[in-house]
């Protein structure tokens, strides 16, 4: 009986997968959905268009139909009428089972997102969580980008959602980026674009919408926008050479939407803006630095950007999409009133998480009755908008059925895919201690030092594997508020050790004040070690560039991520279990070149002379 269920999931697999095959990775709007959008269109009041404008964000829970926080988001869908629901991270099942209420009250099929950069695992933990694009760019294979998306598609749909803000096409060529780093394929332009296209292709070709971003590039930026506005004070010509060079190979790829980024370009639209006295709220941790300098108009108030070069030099169709418009790159200049209008003036479509819903509709609907907004100009936008819902098939299904989660989400070809990835994207970046494979005679501490707040967890895969292969060894794990006790303790097991592997957990957090870098607690036990000169294996489970600021280490290694399967590939990669093939997608400033990568085989293939 098991071999015959599984023999059914393989063929139902192998069929979406055939099915997947045969549809075009250039999804546009058909004839069918252009007639009827421009029926439903007539019928709609003012209030109406101007509501599919607006994506509002939800983490979902269960939640009585009572309960103020089901009937505050019922508000949204039925009485402001917003066009679409964001989503973000939360348990599955509910939140299948909560836009399904939501789609059942709304008048008009709302279109569902997510930010699903590493696949659909990214926002819910049951899911698997593909390892970062730069580790993705790191194997050198698009086709696994390409894979990464198919999956990403496949599974979406599973979940009922139709467009995903993916993939990111930033070049992330500041090795002080506080925000994009690992998110990004690298530092060249035309492998940026190779991996991005790839991705598209795999993602719409399960017919989702694929989005590229953070247009027109918020690579070369050392400002996190959910805390303040970043400048990239480039040129044209500049601009072309490199950020721009991602989306132009996206848009001929045929992708569907892109997202604009809340980034000054005074050298591109020089229009000067100055902080309000009082902002209305910001997206950035407690204690997060604000960065709320004079500065020029965001792109996702340009005119310049978002029309005549997105539009109509780079003949961009598509829909396009804002940021989150309650990021601090916007909310420290602008109210949502205003924010709402200007953005779409200069031309955006969708109007993604406001921090007032209300607010900006109001303000857009103003703007329509002032004669601010041309009703024109509304319906281009709002046509846009109902054709895509028809043609990603809100019109014939808006309902998910949840008995179909756990047979498409997840399987064990996903898992595979993500832990071979890994594999070849471990990076051996330094060797001079030539210390691996791991001796197990010697005395081996393990020391994790972390900028989030998640505690031993973090590295739980890391050690975990090891313990299972046999190694033995002492754990610590240090984290902005641990204790003097546990900084102590740390400090004691190091010192005890001839070998230290210490896992750097520098790990990219948008709005975090210590974003891609590591505690001052374990920065210091670090540093302490290497001066001893005792023998430190550094692994980076984050940023990479983080070698810069200890240049000692002899071993250093890349992961890019802290997904499980970057930690197991990791610590298999620390026993000489597996080659470690990957190579540095970016470069590290004063170090190494981009394409380092030591190709270490610690058990080489014995085979016959011929």
């Amino acid at each position: 009986m098991k071999f015959l269920l599984s023999l059914i999931t393989i063929c139902a697999l192998t069929a979406n997968a055939s099915v997947a095959a045969q549809v075009s990775s250039r999804l546009e709007p058909s004839k069918a959905a252009w007639k009827h959008a421009d029926k439903l269109l007539k019928k709609m009041t003012v209030e109406e268009k101007v509501g599919q404008l607006i994506h509002i964000g939800i983490n979902a829970k269960f939640a009585n139909q009572d309960s103020e926080y089901f009937q505050a988001i019922k508000r949204d869908v039925v009485d402001n009428k917003v066009g679409g629901i964001i989503i973000f991270g939360a348990p599955m099942y509910e939140t299948v089972h909560l836009v399904n209420r939501m789609q059942d009250n709304a008048k008009v099929p709302l279109l569902i997102s997510i930010d699903a950069e590493t696949g659909i695992g990214m926002r819910f933990g049951d899911a698997t969580n593909f390892p970062w694009n730069m580790a993705v760019a790191a194997t050198g294979d698009p086709e696994y980008a390409r894979k990464i998306g198919a999956v990403t598609g496949r599974e979406a749909k599973a979940m009922g959602i139709q467009h995903v803000f993916a993939p990111v096409l930033d070049v992330n060529n500041n090795a002080d980026n506080p925000v994009i780093n690992v998110r990004s394929y690298g530092e060249d332009p035309e492998t940026v674009g190779r991996f991005g296209v790839a991705f598209i292709e795999g993602l719409q070709g399960q017919g989702v919408l694929a989005t590229a971003k953070h247009f027109p590039g918020h690579g070369d930026t050392n400002v996190d926008s959910h805390r303040g506005l970043p400048i990239i004070d480039h040129s044209r010509e500049s601009l072309e050479k490199t950020e721009l060079v991602p989306f132009r190979r996206a848009i001929a790829a045929g992708v569907g939407s892109i997202m604009i980024a809340h980034i000054g370009l005074p050298q591109i639209d020089p229009t000067e803006i100055k902080p309000l006295k009082q902002p209305l709220r910001v997206e950035a941790e407690d204690g997060a630095e604000i960065v709320d300098l004079k500065t020029t108009l965001p792109a996702t108030l340009s005119p310049i950007v978002q029309t005549q070069i997105l539009r109509k030099e780079m003949n961009f169709q598509g829909l396009i999409v804002t940021d989150a418009m309650g990021m601090s790159g916007l909310t420290l200049y602008f109210d949502q009133k205003e924010a709402g209008v200007s953005a779409f003036l200069a031309g955006a479509d969708i109007l993604e998480k406001p921090a007032d819903t209300e607010a900006m509709l109001n303000g857009l609907i103003e703007a329509v009755r002032s004669g601010r907004i041309t009703e024109a100009r509304l319906n281009e936008s709002v046509r846009k908008i109902l054709a895509w819902k028809y043609q990603l098939g809100l019109a014939k299904q808006k309902i998910t059925p949840l008995d179909q989660i756990d047979r498409i989400v997840s399987g064990p070809d996903v898992e595979a895919l993500a832990n071979e990835i890994a594999a070849k994207a471990i990076t051996l970046v330094r060797n001079d201690g030539g210390v691996l494979p791991l001796n197990g005679n010697q005395k081996i501490a393990i020391l994790g030092i972390s900028n989030g707040f998640d505690g031993t967890s973090t590295m739980a895969s890391l050690v975990s594997t090891l313990r299972t292969s046999g190694l033995r060894f002492t754990s610590s794990y240090l984290q902005e508020n641990s204790t003097a006790d546990q900084n102590n303790a740390a400090q004691k097991a190091v010192n005890e050790a001839d070998i230290v592997i210490v896992g750097l957990y520098g790990r990219v957090r948008s709005g975090a004040k210590n974003s891609v870098g590591i505690p001052e607690n374990g920065a210091i036990i670090l540093r302490d070690l290497l001066k001893a000169g005792k023998t430190v294996i550094g692994i980076s489970f984050g940023n990479p560039y983080i070698l810069s600021s200890f240049p000692e280490l002899k071993t250093y290694i890349v992961a890019y991520g802290d997904m499980s399967s970057l930690q197991r590939a990791s610590a298999q990669s620390l026993l000489g279990n597996q080659r470690i093939t990957g190579r540095l997608p970016i470069s590290l400033p004063g170090l190494y070149p981009r394409g380092t990568g030591i190709q270490f085989d610690p058990v080489p293939d014995i085979r016959p002379e011929k």
